[in-house]
């Protein structure tokens, strides 16, 4: 139910919707990236008071399992197949 979030949960939202393409595309790289993103915006969001105690233990949960998902998630180790 998107209709009743505010513009800082649409926002963080967003960035997440960018995660999910980037992993379904297989752009690990840029996935990270937008990991570390979502973090970052996550965190100035808190720091700023912006978001409730409840949305906070929401999106708090959303981003430990995107870090335990994309952990080692990168083509930095991926071995070539010709070799």
């Amino acid at each position: 139910m998107g209709l009743f979030k505010n513009k800082y949960e649409r926002e963080l939202d967003a960035i997440i919707f960018k995660i999910e393409m980037n992993m379904s595309n297989n752009y690990k790289d840029n996935a990270q990236m937008d990991l570390q993103d979502f973090e970052d915006t996550f965190k100035e969001l808190c720091i700023q008071g912006k978001l409730k105690e409840k949305t906070k233990l929401k999106y708090e949960s959303i981003l430990e399992t995107y870090r335990i998902k994309l952990k080692g998630y990168t083509h930095k180790d991926q071995k070539p197949y010709w070799t």
